[in-house]
C-alpha cells in the first residue's frame, strides 16, 4: 500500500493535533511538511505501530523533538480560548492532553506515541487536568431527581475544586436555578422528577447562558437520535468518577470563554 493511502485520511486530524499542540496553523503546517519530506526522503524511517495513525503521530513526534519542539509562548494578556489555556501547560502534559481528549486516541496508543509507560501517562493526564482544573475553576449546577446521585456529583465537583452551585428536580426548579446562580456548567440527567424533560431545561437554560453541558443519564438513546444536535459529553449511568472528571475537565478547557470586557 502506497504511503498516501495509508496516511493520507489521517493526516487533516494530525494537522489538527498539530496546530492545538505548537499554538498556532503556521508551525503546526510547518511541522507536518517537515514529516512528509523526511517520509519521501526515506520511508523507512517510519516503524510501524499498532495502527496507521499511531504509527503516523508518533513518526510526527519524532520529528517534532528532533526539530527542537518548538511551542508558541503566552501573550501577555493570556487569554480564556482553549488555545491560550493549552499554552499554560507544561508541553509533555499537553501532548498526553491533546491525544486522549481532542485526538481521543486510548491510553494504550497515547503510551506508543510517547513512548512512556501507563503510569508515566496517568501521571502526565492527571498533572494536566489538576491544572486545567486551577485555570478553569467555575461553578457547578446539577439537574438530577435521584439524591444519592446529586450528592455523589456533588462531592465529585468540590473534589475537583469546583463550587456546587445546587441540584434540581425538575425543569422547572432547573432554569429557576440557573438563572439565580449563573452558572459555569452543568451536569444534566434526562428523565427529571415530574416527567419532565432534562434535555428541554438545558434548551431552556441555554437560550440565557452560554455554558458546557453534560448529560449523565441511563437513557442515553434518547440524545442519540439524529433529530437533533446531539450532545458533545454524554455519560452512561451508572458512571465511573474518573469518566466525570474527565469529561468535566474536557467540557470547561474545550469551551471558549468570552474576553473580559475594558
Amino acid at each position: 500500500m502506497s504511503l498516501i493511502a495509508q496516511y493520507g485520511p489521517h493526516l487533516p486530524f494530525l494537522r489538527r493535533y498539530a496546530r492545538a499542540l505548537t499554538g498556532s496553523q503556521e508551525s503546526g503546517d510547518a511541522y507536518i511538511r517537515a514529516c512528509l519530506e523526511a517520509l519521501s526522503e526515506d520511508p523507512g524511517m517510519m516503524e510501524e505501530a499498532s495502527s496507521p495513525r499511531v504509527t503516523l503521530y508518533r513518526f510526527f513526534h519524532a520529528i517534532w523533538s528532533t526539530t527542537g519542539a518548538r511551542l508558541e509562548t503566552v501573550g501577555k494578556a493570556g487569554g480564556s480560548t482553549p488555545e491560550a489555556r493549552l499554552r499554560k501547560l507544561a508541553p509533555i502534559q499537553r501532548q498526553a492532553f491533546l491525544l486522549t481528549t481532542l485526538e481521543g486516541f486510548s491510553r494504550p496508543e497515547a503510551c506508543e506515541i510517547l513512548n512512556k509507560s501507563s503510569d508515566e501517562l496517568d501521571q502526565l493526564i492527571d498533572a494536566a487536568h489538576q491544572e486545567i482544573e486551577q485555570q478553569l475553576s467555575t461553578s457547578v449546577l446539577i439537574i438530577e431527581d435521584e439524591p444519592i446521585i446529586a450528592a455523589d456529583l456533588a462531592n465529585l465537583v468540590e473534589d475537583l475544586g469546583h463550587t456546587f452551585a445546587g441540584n434540581a428536580a425538575t425543569r422547572k426548579q432547573a432554569v429557576d436555578l440557573a438563572r439565580r446562580v449563573k452558572p459555569g456548567l452543568i451536569l444534566c440527567d434526562v428523565q427529571l422528577a415530574d416527567n419532565s424533560s432534562g434535555i428541554d431545561a438545558v434548551q431552556d437554560i441555554l437560550t440565557d447562558f452560554d455554558l458546557p453541558v453534560i448529560f449523565i443519564t441511563a437513557f442515553p438513546e434518547r440524545l442519540l437520535t439524529g433529530e437533533r444536535p446531539e450532545p458533545t459529553y454524554l455519560i452512561t449511568k451508572p458512571f465511573q468518577d474518573d469518566t466525570v472528571k474527565a469529561a468535566i475537565s474536557q467540557a470547561l478547557f474545550f469551551h471558549a470563554q468570552p474576553e473580559p470586557q475594558n
